[in-house]
């Protein structure tokens, strides 16, 4: 039977029932004058923490977990909206990088981060697999452009872009595949988690605005996701099994900056719904 750990101290409680009001599940109801969750109803917890996020007083603790060891929000440690619209527009994909490491521990936050990440469902079924040394990508590099060229050899079917990729790297040493990034993260997601792709589209435009506030640059790999799915053998390099839903993402240092942001805000459609 699923155990949740709910408790409430009593010292801390105001009694303002938010933890009841904002329970997606409606699970929570009062107790002897406390919130309280009955052990028949534990296992339709849907394990968000929103009974822990929203208790003004840090009264409530759910599997184990204490209000203290939680990050508290507050005006100053959210970026403006200002800030944040300069941050949308100013996202640029990075195709010149440097190849200096970025440093395991930085890369280790923006996953725990990472993991915040909503779900579908709250499925959490995200994993994360990272290139975190840039002679290990260097290796994949290879291993991949050989690949593809086992393909070609034995006359397999290949995207033209992917022939010219393997062409222009033997050929020019230019690297359209991998643009040169010294760091990869592949995101994946169970088959059966309620949205896997939504989930991992989502997971990866979370960690392009981390990495760029943390002075990384990112673009998408979709190279790579083609020549996986030409080329299956790479899926156990990168920790996938065989029907394993994933998209990837390069990163590291840029070694280009950006001065000012594009001018794009008539780029979308734009439709009111009126009824």
């Amino acid at each position: 039977m699923k155990q949740i750990h709910f408790t409430v101290d009593p010292q801390k409680c105001v009694q303002c029932n938010a933890c009841i009001t904002d329970c997606p599940r409606h699970i929570i109801s009062i107790s002897d004058g406390l919130p309280w969750v009955s052990p028949i109803l534990e296992a339709n917890c849907l394990e968000c923490q929103h009974c822990l996020a929203v208790c003004p007083t840090g009264a409530v603790s759910i599997f184990g977990l204490k209000a203290e060891n939680s990050i508290e929000l507050s005006a100053e440690k959210i970026p403006s909206a200002s800030q944040m619209h300069t941050l949308l527009r100013g996202r640029r994909s990075v195709r010149q990088y440097s190849m200096e490491n970025v440093p395991t521990g930085m890369i280790d936050d923006l996953l725990a981060t990472l993991a915040n990440t909503p779900t579908g469902c709250n499925d959490r079924t995200l994993s994360f697999a990272v290139v975190d040394d840039h002679n290990v990508m260097q290796k994949l590099r290879i291993r991949v452009i050989e690949s593809i060229e086992n393909k070609i050899e034995c006359n397999e079917l290949m995207p033209d872009f992917l022939s010219a990729a393997v062409a222009a790297y033997r050929q020019q040493g230019v690297d359209e595949i991998f643009r040169g990034a010294p760091h990869l993260l592949v995101v994946s997601a169970a088959e059966t988690a309620s949205t896997p792709l939504q989930d991992i589209s989502l997971a990866l435009a979370y960690f392009e605005l981390l990495a760029q506030c943390s002075g990384l640059g990112t673009t998408w790999c979709g190279f790579l996701k083609f020549a996986v799915d030409a080329a299956p053998e790479l899926r156990p390099i990168l920790g996938l099994d065989p029907e394993t839903p994933f998209y990837a993402m390069l990163f590291g240092y840029p070694a280009v900056r950006y001065h000012r942001t594009v001018q794009r805000d008539n780029a979308a459609k734009i439709r009111h719904v009126s009824l």
